[in-house]
């Protein structure tokens, strides 16, 4: 039975280091403290969509125009499965994984209103290397208004003189309002609670950022790498698990 266990051991051990993950999930139980009514929060990393109606259908272009895209690859928006994700922030970040290509300019532009009217767009500088890239709005951009859905774009520029060859990804942000008790739960929290915290509450873009921030500063943390596979896991974004992040990105007006 001791060499049994051995072996299980080693097995587990290995699997961690080569980062890959069979397990299906991974929870984390978080008392809260001083909240109302003695309320006591259990939360996973995996991410729990909230309560909301889909966005407006809309197709996916990254699957056309993709000539400058090397291997084939996509640009994959690293979004829930409906594509639309809450934000508490008045200017949230945003991330994508961006195949290598033949071309280093890609344009951001936010749309708001039925007429999807421009709120918010600019030109980023890509990197030379494939991986997962972020851009966060500048204080220059408009805040994100409260209870209101924007619809953003992002486009990699691979024919200036064609736009409908360019691929693209789009998504959908809508900035909501903490309740009282999640906002409680934040102002007490750890740094490496928080995105657990976020994914409970359905709040998106901080779950995303704030894991992406643990998953840079903590390369080597297992806990952290499990973490990160288990929120990309629960909305269907596995396959980008294990890539690299790449400093990104440089906006020019």
């Amino acid at each position: 039975m001791k060499w049994i266990k051995s072996s299980v051991h080693f097995a587990v051990f290995s699997i961690l280091c080569l980062d890959v993950l069979p397990i299906s999930s991974l929870t984390a139980q978080v008392k809260a403290e001083s909240l109302p009514k003695a309320q006591a929060w259990q939360i996973s990393q995996a991410f729990k969509p909230p309560k909301r109606g889909d966005p407006p259908p809309s197709a996916g272009g990254s699957t056309r125009g993709s000539a400058c895209l090397k291997g084939k690859k996509k640009i994959v928006s690293l979004l829930p499965p409906n594509k639309l994700g809450l934000t508490l922030a008045e200017r949230p970040t945003f991330f994508w994984f961006v195949p290598q290509s033949t071309v280093t300019t890609a344009k951001f532009v936010l749309l708001a209103d039925k007429n999807e009217n421009s709120v918010y767009e600019t030109t980023l500088t890509l990197p030379k290397q494939p991986g997962i890239i972020s851009f966060t709005m500048p204080n220059t951009a408009p805040e994100l208004a409260v209870g209101k859905t924007y619809h953003w774009y992002l486009t990699v520029i691979c024919n200036s003189q064609d736009s409908s060859t360019n691929p693209w990804v789009d998504g959908w942000v809508e900035r909501t309002k903490a309740e009282a008790s999640l906002s409680a739960v934040l102002a007490k929290a750890q740094p490496g609670k928080l995105p657990s915290i976020y994914a409970e509450a359905g709040i998106w873009y901080e779950a995303l950022a704030t894991s992406a921030q643990l998953r840079r500063s903590e390369p080597k943390n297992l806990r952290v790498r499990m973490d990160w596979w288990t929120l990309l896991k629960s909305v269907k974004l596995t396959a980008l698990a294990f890539e690299q992040f790449v400093d990104c990105c440089t906006s020019e007006k």
